[in-house]
């Protein structure tokens, strides 16, 4: 009996502890991370807006397609080596599972490295591609000269985390993020209010939050508790990396088909903005403050998304298939509720939240309250794809993930804002949003029904 009692003891608390428990112990830390990580953004619009003004806000994000390229490569590599190492752990392989935690840190600091020695040498063509009207020009330049410094330390901060996750430490996970974020936002009020440094103050003060948060992550995987990194886990392998880059595909792919967006999003707001009352400015500003705004709403979905994933990993490769189900939908629960939140407050106080990032003109902000209630409008059904794409790639199923995570952003949204601005003008824009949302919802919704109808669930 004895003996019983110490293999219980032994036994992963994944495998063993109620599922609702595991996701809220997983899941909130990874929102409060995904929040910090968002206020990155949110912080330099406030600062920048109430600072420099409407183009200070239109520079950031004619810059942010650069952002999700950083977080592209992050999951592509983090929820990639997470997903093959809690996998590996259900499976017992803890040997290879090292080396999935290696290979990830390794690829994470040099792809960074090599994305921010790429945006040093084609700034300007880059910035004039992703959409840059000519009075942006300068403001863009000056942030992401500095900003994309701190490239290869957001990769490594932001997969990082995930890696920690894994490891049982979704708490440490926050901490990384919200280390850089309480000290960008700091330094974001002493360079730019303190000291006027304007773009380049809010873009010096980023950088140093996610250098100092780097170092903690850095640090903790020099200590990772559930398996012991050495230096051969460290070589690159083929075997290893092509795992990973399977499990990652998905939020890999959902960032990249945001990135496109983004940037056809900026040229069409240039292009039809012109051709309205609003000009070429006032749209890409908006757009940029209303989508970090919804990047807040989102970092609660994406939390509990990457609270599910250890979870179901785990249990998937241990053929416990009905914690695999019941951590599914307790995590759509929650989403619903929290969607249905959102789109309240989007539909209610648009005006009063774009009022924090600065003053404008009556169509400045005309264009931001119609912007939010109308691309907004099914905020309430956008649950589903995110959670549903990163548990097809918990389970071990990516190409299902990869799908799924292109559905709205690609194979919807970037057609619809091709064709419905042609007739519709900018109107066009907005309405784009709401007919995307809907059909990647009814996707999922389909997709995960058949997958929970399997008999061993």
């Amino acid at each position: 009996m004895e003996h019983k009692d110490k293999n219980i003891k032994k036994e992963n608390p994944l495998g063993i502890l109620p599922v609702n428990k595991l996701l809220v112990k997983f899941a909130i830390p990874s929102i409060i991370a995904m929040l910090v990580s968002a206020l990155y953004n949110i912080v330099d619009q406030f600062f920048i807006g109430r600072s420099v003004g409407n183009l200070g806000n239109a520079a950031t994000n004619i810059a942010f397609p650069l952002s999700i390229t950083c977080l592209a490569v992050a999951l592509l590599f983090g929820i990639g080596g997470a997903s093959a190492f809690n996998l590996s752990m259900g499976a017992g392989d803890e040997k290879t599972a090292a080396h999935y935690i290696g290979n990830s840190s390794v690829m994470l600091l040099l792809l960074g490295t090599l994305l921010c020695i790429f945006t040093q040498i084609f700034m300007r063509p880059l910035l004039k591609f992703f959409g840059s009207p000519s009075d942006v020009m300068e403001y863009a330049v000056t942030y992401t000269r500095i900003t994309s410094i701190g490239f290869p330390f957001l990769i490594f901060t932001t997969g990082g985390g995930h890696l920690i996750r894994a490891d049982g430490s979704p708490t440490m996970t926050m901490i990384c993020n919200m280390t850089g974020a309480v000290i960008n936002t700091i330094l974001d009020a002493i360079f730019v209010f303190g000291f006027k440094m304007g773009m380049a103050g809010a873009a010096l003060a980023t950088i140093i939050g996610q250098i100092i948060s780097a170092a903690v992550v850095f640090v903790y995987l020099l200590h990772y508790k559930t398996v012991k990194l050495g230096i051969e886990h460290l070589k690159i392998r083929s075997k290893y990396i092509s795992r990973i880059l399977s499990l990652g595909a998905s939020p890999f792919s959902n960032q990249m088909a945001m990135m496109v967006v983004q940037i056809v999003m900026n040229k069409s707001l240039k292009y039809y903005g012109s051709l309205s009352v609003y000009g070429e400015a006032i749209p890409i500003a908006c757009v940029g403050i209303i989508t970090k705004v919804n990047q807040v709403f989102f970092s609660f979905l994406i939390g509990i998304s990457q609270g599910l994933q250890p979870i179901a990993s785990f249990n998937y490769g241990a053929k416990k298939y009905n914690r695999v189900k019941k951590v599914y939908l307790k995590a759509i629960s929650y989403g619903a509720v929290l969607s249905v939140i959102a789109f309240f407050m989007f539909q209610i106080f648009p005006r009063n939240i774009i009022a924090v990032f600065g003053d404008g003109s009556k169509e400045y902000f005309d264009f931001a309250t119609n912007y939010f209630k109308i691309f907004l409008f099914f905020t309430f059904l956008n649950f589903m794809q995110p959670i549903t794409s990163n548990f097809f790639t918990a389970i071990g199923k990516p190409k299902r993930g990869v799908f799924l995570s292109l559905t709205r952003q690609i194979i919807f949204l970037l057609p619809l804002l091709l064709i419905l601005p042609f007739i519709m003008g900018i109107d066009g824009i907005m309405y784009a949003g709401p007919v995307a949302d809907c059909m990647a919802g009814i996707v999922s919704i389909i997709m995960v029904f058949k997958e929970l109808k399997n008999p061993k669930y």
